[in-house]
């Protein structure tokens, strides 16, 4: 049995938690929109299409924030055409997914869905084919009140009130060479700073984030992040990040993933606050992961890891993963090293919501249900309140490949004084064997055990199992005995592969 010795102090946190922390991704991909949030026809859709049952799961797993339209498909999208009357919208050729869009879902139902979901909107401007202009007409079209031809039509077009879209991403992924219109990081970051800056004159309040580097493996990383922030940094407020992880030869190299994204995101932090220091700026740039998952990207390359089809077809199935106990695990750990890191993270979006790679599964006239990636979101996403706890952590370690050495037990952990809830994030990345965790506690006074929760697997289970249509509850939150508080101390026995959350009351 391994074992993991855990402190955490109420005086020792690392700042607020980030509720964007806690925000997902739709994408004109596949069946992101169309058939996944976006189905007329459908038995449980609204009179604006929307699919309730899809509504229903995306509630209740809370994602706080939505970035839209992507994603590589904004970087060849025309955002005018998403607008209007359905009828006289035009169906264009979708490049970057080699589909074709028909743009019945547009920039207003988009806004009106996430109004529906609780969301904040996150909406991605295209720096690829198209560039500052464009980019301010749909600030103005989206957030001026009225009395000028973008905000005008907008009234027309059936939404009075602007929309008040506060954060806006400059492109996407214009490091990679998949990308429609990828630049240098000297041509990216000059346009992203003209951007910006022109943006900013029709709407201060906007928040904006440049494009980092595509993954920590490029071959441009941490010089592009430098290079872009050395001509944007007066412009923007964050810079993206994005990662994707899948299992291949080493199952234990794949639960110590969130080790890379720890050192990603430190690298990342250092190189704006090199610039920052260069070049005597007063504030801090924050990094918003604006992607990130599981993504088994072996199983769907054809051509090229972002070419999925070979036809021009409406919203075809693409990069559908079911993921599994193991997956879950993984992404539990993955939201443990964004909490950790959250005083800088301040935005993630755990990619994508629906179908995609999604957190939600739907079938075309059917029915909908939850993966099991989203319980570890959802519950952290419920739990995370309050000041970052300093979790210091020693205990046993594991080879983890070109990883090096992992901690089997992960963890991560919040407080919150005004509710008086302490709140413990664990993982036990050992697939055979329990954990047994203890953890001393400072500062909090008495406390007594909530309702623990367990990831894992179960009666007739293995770590390949997951949720479907036929099963679609399969795997799932349930109660994790055996939490004992004695005094000062906590400890808990974690199952073999396992993700929990352990919640303390003040009495």
């Amino acid at each position: 049995m391994a074992r993991a010795h855990l402190s955490v102090g109420a005086d020792f946190t690392a700042g607020e938690v980030p509720p964007r922390l806690f925000g997902s991704f739709v994408e004109h991909m596949g069946r992101g929109v169309y058939t996944g949030i976006f189905e007329p026809g459908h038995p449980t859709a609204d009179e604006r299409g929307f699919r309730g049952d899809v509504l229903d799961r995306v509630r209740e797993i809370g994602p706080t924030v939505v970035r839209y339209p992507g994603g590589n498909y904004v970087s060849g999208h025309d955002w005018r055409d998403g607008i209007g009357p359905v009828a006289d919208r035009p169906r264009r050729l979708d490049l970057a997914w080699r589909t074709i869009e028909t743009n019945e879902f547009g920039l207003h139902e988009f806004v009106h869905w996430t109004r529906a979901a609780g969301a904040e909107p996150m909406m991605a401007v295209n720096l690829g084919t198209r560039g500052v202009q464009e980019a301010l007409d749909l600030v103005e079209y989206a957030n001026h009140p009225g009395g000028t031809a973008w905000s005008d039509l907008r009234r027309k077009n059936g939404d009075d009130d602007p929309f008040g879209i506060r954060l806006w991403c400059l492109g996407n992924e214009m490091d990679g060479p998949w990308q429609v219109g990828h630049k240098t990081a000297a041509e990216y970051g000059r346009l992203a700073a003209e951007a910006g800056r022109a943006m900013r004159l029709v709407d201060p309040s906007i928040e904006l984030v440049a494009c980092g580097s595509s993954h920590s493996s490029m071959p441009t990383f941490g010089d592009w992040e430098r290079t872009v922030l050395e001509l944007a940094y007066d412009q923007v407020d964050y810079i993206s990040a994005h990662t994707y992880y899948e299992e291949t030869d080493d199952p234990g190299e794949f639960l110590a993933k969130a080790v890379d994204m720890d050192s990603y995101i430190r690298s990342v932090v250092a190189t704006a606050d090199a610039v920052r220091a260069r070049g005597r700026h007063r504030r801090r740039i924050h990094v918003s992961f604006d992607e990130w998952n599981v993504w088994y990207q072996s199983r769907h390359r054809s051509g090229g890891i972002h070419q999925q089809t070979d036809d021009w077809a409406v919203a075809p199935r693409v990069i559908e993963d079911e993921y599994s106990v193991t997956d879950a695990v993984v992404v539990g750990t993955m939201l443990h090293a964004l909490l950790r890191h959250g005083e800088r993270v301040r935005i993630a979006c755990q990619a994508q919501l629906v179908n995609v790679i999604g957190m939600v599964r739907s079938e075309p006239g059917g029915a909908a249900w939850t993966q099991t990636v989203a319980h570890p979101f959802r519950v952290m996403r419920e739990h995370a309140r309050g000041q970052i706890l300093d979790v210091r952590a020693r205990g046993d370690h594991y080879d983890a490949g070109r990883l090096g050495d992992a901690p089997v037990v992960d963890s991560a952990g919040t407080w919150d004084p005004d509710g008086g809830t302490l709140a413990l994030f664990l993982a036990n990345r050992d697939l055979t064997e329990p954990a047994e965790v203890r953890i001393a506690l400072h500062g909090f006074g008495e406390l007594r055990p909530g309702r623990a929760e367990v990831l894992a697997t179960g009666p007739g289970q293995d770590r390949h199992t997951t949720n479907n249509e036929a099963a679609p509850e399969a795997v799932g939150m349930r109660p994790l005995d055996g939490v004992r508080v004695e005094g000062d101390e906590v400890s808990v026995t974690l199952p073999p592969l396992s993700w929990a959350v352990v919640p303390l009351h003040v009495i």
